[in-house]
């Protein structure tokens, strides 16, 4: 900054004004700018966050940049939060709950502005640090019944439990579940969670169920998976996968044997990937509007600092539900 106003000719504190955007003439304004422009200078963020209180950056947290629903949910808080001037800082959580505790413990220290994670299940630790933090944290992808703060979601459980009556309405009785064997990814748990309990309402055999590989599921797990889930219930009519990805290596194993889908065996996904519609058949699944998650995020994420800008008193928890539906296509 010194180097700035000494090629501009003016004091550090007009530099300052300049960078933050205060009042000052037109003509020093463009001499500022023009050796700045010259030096290649960048301001120190840090050191103009620990001077205001306030960082330009909002702390994302998302399980796996992997996964193309969670990158179209972090496109949709950019999409809301960038024209107001936010970057996103984004932590991929590997889905492990210590993981999200460290990085949270790490974003916290360079005073975010707010919050968005993942899922609605964290270390006490975790939920301890968001609560104490002071700023604005959204849960996203859940709809929890006692939110941190704010959740914009929906139930991964009840969900499953319409898919599980859409494919009963079409005459199907014995339904299989494809799963992921990991503990971590609770959305893929409530997912099995309302398989069996729907299963159970309607009457129907809850246990023709395959856990297979570490989160996140892809591809390559849904053919070894419902090759184990034919071995052992071979009269199996038609299967849940826990994702699109899952179901496409599911349609591709059964495929390669020679199974007519939906004819022999019926194939439902969850998530409405890309690849749900390009396969062939097309999955039947579970529509979910992963990019205006995001959208809706940044959102109540603005909301909450405009109200916090104009000192208004915190209001109770707000959810907000996002909508999902059965996207009926070939495979099912």
């Amino acid at each position: 900054m010194s180097d700035v106003a000494r090629l501009a000719g003016v004091s550090k504190m007009t530099v300052s004004r300049v960078l933050a955007g205060h009042s000052v003439a037109s003509a020093t304004r463009e001499r500022v700018q023009q050796a700045i422009d010259e030096l290649g200078y960048v301001a120190d963020a840090a050191a103009g966050a620990l001077s205001s209180g306030r960082s330009e950056f909002v702390a994302v947290m998302v399980p796996s940049l992997a996964s193309s629903n969670f990158s179209d949910t972090v496109r949709g808080l950019a999409a809301a939060l960038e024209p107001h001037g936010l970057q996103l800082l984004i932590g991929d959580t590997d889905y492990h709950l210590d993981r999200e505790e460290s990085l949270i413990r790490s974003m916290l220290r360079h005073q975010p502005r707010c919050i968005a994670l993942t899922g609605s299940r964290h270390t006490d630790a975790t939920r301890t640090l968001l609560r104490r933090s002071g700023v604005p944290v959204v849960e996203m992808w859940d709809f929890p019944s006692d939110p941190i703060d704010a959740a914009v979601g929906f139930s991964n459980v009840n969900a499953a439990r319409e898919m599980v009556r859409y494919l009963a309405e079409r005459g199907h009785e014995r339904i299989g579940f494809l799963g992921g064997a990991s503990e971590l990814d609770r959305r893929g748990l409530d997912r099995l969670k309302g398989f069996r309990m729907e299963m159970k309402a309607l009457g129907l055999d809850a246990e023709r169920v395959v856990r297979l590989g570490e989160s996140p599921i892809t591809m390559s797990h849904g053919g070894p998976a419902i090759a184990s889930l034919l071995a052992a219930w071979p009269d199996t009519q038609a299967v849940m996968c826990v994702s699109d990805m899952s179901a496409f290596g599911a349609i591709m194993e059964c495929h390669r044997r020679g199974l007519s889908v939906p004819g022999d065996i019926a194939v439902a996904g969850f998530g409405n990937f890309e690849v749900a519609a390009c396969c062939t058949p097309s999955i039947t699944t579970v529509s979910v509007d992963a990019y205006g998650i995001g959208l809706r995020t940044g959102e109540v994420l603005l909301a909450a600092l405009e109200e916090r800008e104009q000192g208004a008193v915190k209001h109770a928890s707000k959810r907000v539900r996002i909508a999902y539906q059965v996207l009926a296509r070939e495979s099912a």
